[in-house]
């Protein structure tokens, strides 16, 4: 089966005022799709076909195609995933705790992340990942790469810093689009992919 442009659990204005519903609608209707549907490309016909999308970073990230468009096509599932109308606010629970543990409090954390993703030359992403150690690590990466594509990690939250994701509506205030981009975190949703990748 080709890989399918997920559907939002959300509409494109739910996180207004803090996405805009237009920067919302070509996100995801225009860039996501133009991923997948190049991933798609990519592999029919190859012995890549059939392989899952985490099977294809880790082993085919030196096929460009497949490292760009395989890159873009997981990175805005996990992004829209981690975001809901009702977000922002703060984790508890065992990610509260492991957020403590590495950072010293959920404000440090906060500010060591804004800080990968504002200090991400060009487009990119900035990342919280649970480490081949089962411990959290804060990282970024260039373009629509991932730490999944040298098995460096697994991200259970990421913030797409590329200047599609924000432009029309914050200019070039990277910085504002993160700060309003908490409001819009859903916690229990990292929550639960930290309980997971902490459990593989």
């Amino acid at each position: 089966m080709p890989f399918e442009l997920p559907e939002l659990d959300y509409e494109y204005d739910a996180l207004e005022p803090h996405l805009d519903a237009l920067t919302m609608e070509i996100h995801h209707s225009k860039h996501h799709a133009g991923y997948t549907s190049k991933l798609n490309a990519a592999i029919e016909g190859t012995d890549m076909d059939g392989l899952s999308i985490e099977e294809l970073l880790s082993k085919h990230s030196d096929n460009n195609a497949v490292r760009n468009n395989g890159g873009g096509f997981w990175n805005h599932n996990l992004f829209w995933s981690i975001m809901c109308p009702s977000g922002g606010g703060q984790p508890d629970g065992e990610l509260a705790s492991a957020i403590d543990e590495k950072f010293g409090s959920f404000e440090s954390f906060q500010k060591e992340f804004a800080n990968a993703a504002m200090t991400r030359f060009g487009s990119g992403w900035a990342w919280l990942c649970v480490d081949n150690n089962g411990g959290l690590c804060i990282c970024s990466s260039p373009n629509q790469d991932n730490p999944l594509m040298d098995s460096s990690g697994h991200p259970i939250l990421g913030i797409d810093v590329w200047e599609h994701a924000y432009y029309k509506k914050f200019g070039p205030g990277r910085g504002d689009y993160i700060a309003s981009w908490w409001n819009v975190v859903d916690w229990p949703q990292v929550s639960a992919n930290y309980h997971s990748a902490s459990a593989n």
